[in-house]
């Protein structure tokens, strides 16, 4: 089944389900055209290619927060028409989605999510056009509601979970999840849960007998205050497969914020959990809905059935002012795959985005990311880098162009893994 009619039943099967859904709530969305320049576009070692692609797109944004649908949804949907032939043209989708109709006030609502995303065919190889592949992740089920008093309810949910990848087969499965919830009301801005979760995962490809069921029970506390947020959730969790040892470990995942002034602002997280593709697509959909450097950002995620312990801890600090705009993202993740640790891996990283307003409506954006990843089993070890500027001019209430030149460079000790790249990218935009 291709990856466009996955994501095409995905959404139908949102407006079905949740009718009044559509343009009920605040709809944005940016068309644009833009034309790009790579001297190395296959990110090849030593037999660069130079290509000039076409990219039509459109950028768009949904939300409601009515008394009957709940929405939130923001995607790209892009084109991609290589001039020179040297690669297929494709169509590129980025979604993440999420929406609830309350069929029942206080008593039933029914949920769908929904998350697209581009990922590699190979993780080991460079991120070309012909190593990219579409995935999809669908959620979807009933949520019942109960209460015990005035500061005490409950909740019992129902998920089928869908994971589907153009190219990588062993990556589509099938998921039934059932989870209780009790929580209580410490006071106006404070709240604690009791959590208990049960999964069934069942992969359409179980050549290595992969399938396994996994249970999970936590404590959530979350605080929501005036300056500081709190999500802090702390359990364990057990994995049963069909075929292979059982497993157990703790789980914890913490989230922080802190916004000192109007200006700034901080956050922290962390997690010690079990995942795999499927579930970090759906924990952290936040893969990059716009490249700086043009075109839909790829993600890194290894497509394949395998469950990892990851350990992980991230920040971010921004800054704004009326002419300044600072971003800085560090990052640490180590990954440990239970049943086969050749993809075990160790990654230390950040970005920096740092943004001036020359004039009213012109914008100069210097941006840079890097990563230095260690493939424990295999001794391999990548550093990637990659920094530009981009140049943007609002010359009406609704037109835009938008200009950047990057360079990105790897030095791999892998064979072949090691590439120098420039792009150069313009685009004019219509907004709504």
């Amino acid at each position: 089944m291709p990856a466009s009619t996955t994501l095409a039943r995905a959404v139908t099967l949102a407006l079905v389900v949740l009718p009044g859904a559509a343009w009920a709530g605040k709809l944005d969305y940016t068309l644009y055209t833009g034309i790009e320049h790579s001297n190395n576009i296959s990110l090849s070692t030593d037999n660069p290619v130079s290509e000039n692609v076409l990219i039509p797109g459109l950028n768009f944004t949904y939300s409601q927060q009515g008394s009957t649908i709940q929405a939130n949804v923001a995607g790209t949907l892009e084109y991609h028409d290589y001039l020179n032939g040297h690669f297929d043209n494709q169509v590129q989708t980025l979604l993440a989605g999420q929406a609830n109709w309350t069929v029942l006030p206080q008593r039933l609502d029914f949920s769908v999510e929904d998350y697209a995303g581009v990922q590699p065919v190979d993780s080991l190889a460079s991120d070309s056009p012909d190593n990219q592949q579409q995935t999809n992740v669908l959620a979807l089920g009933p949520t019942f509601h109960f209460r015990f008093g005035d500061a005490m309810r409950g909740q019992v949910e129902l998920r089928y979970i869908n994971s589907y990848a153009s190219k990588i087969d062993e990556f589509n499965s099938s998921r039934g999840v059932a989870a209780v919830r009790v929580f209580r009301d410490l006071s106006p801005t404070d709240q604690l849960s009791f959590n208990v979760e049960t999964q069934r995962v069942d992969f359409e490809q179980d050549a290595d007998n992969s399938n396994y069921d996994r249970n999970e029970a936590y404590v959530r506390y979350t605080s929501r205050l005036a300056k500081f947020d709190a999500d802090v959730l702390v359990g364990g969790s057990q994995l049963n497969f069909d075929h292979a040892p059982s497993d157990s470990s703790p789980l914890a995942r913490i989230t922080l914020g802190w916004r000192p002034t109007v200006r700034s602002s901080f956050s922290l997280e962390g997690a010690y959990e079990y995942a795999d593709a499927a579930t970090d697509m759906m924990l952290s959909p936040g893969q990059t809905i716009t490249d700086p450097g043009g075109g839909i950002g790829a993600g890194n995620t290894v497509i394949n059935s395998e469950v990892y312990l990851e350990k992980s801890l991230g920040a971010t600090y921004t800054y704004a002012n009326e002419r300044w705009n600072l971003t800085i993202s560090p990052l640490v993740r180590k990954l440990h795959y239970l049943n086969d640790p050749t993809f075990d891996q160790t990654g230390r990283g950040g970005s920096i985005s740092v943004g001036y307003r020359l004039r009213p409506t012109l914008t100069l954006t210097a941006f840079a990311d890097g990563e230095r990843l260690t493939y424990d089993t295999l001794g391999r070890r990548d550093k990637t880098i990659r920094f530009g500027v981009d140049l943007s001019r609002q010359w009406t209430s609704h037109w835009s162009w938008h200009a950047s030149v990057s360079r990105q460079r790897r030095d791999s000790n892998a064979a072949q893994q090691s590439y120098r790249e420039t792009r150069v990218f313009f685009s004019v935009e219509y907004k709504r």
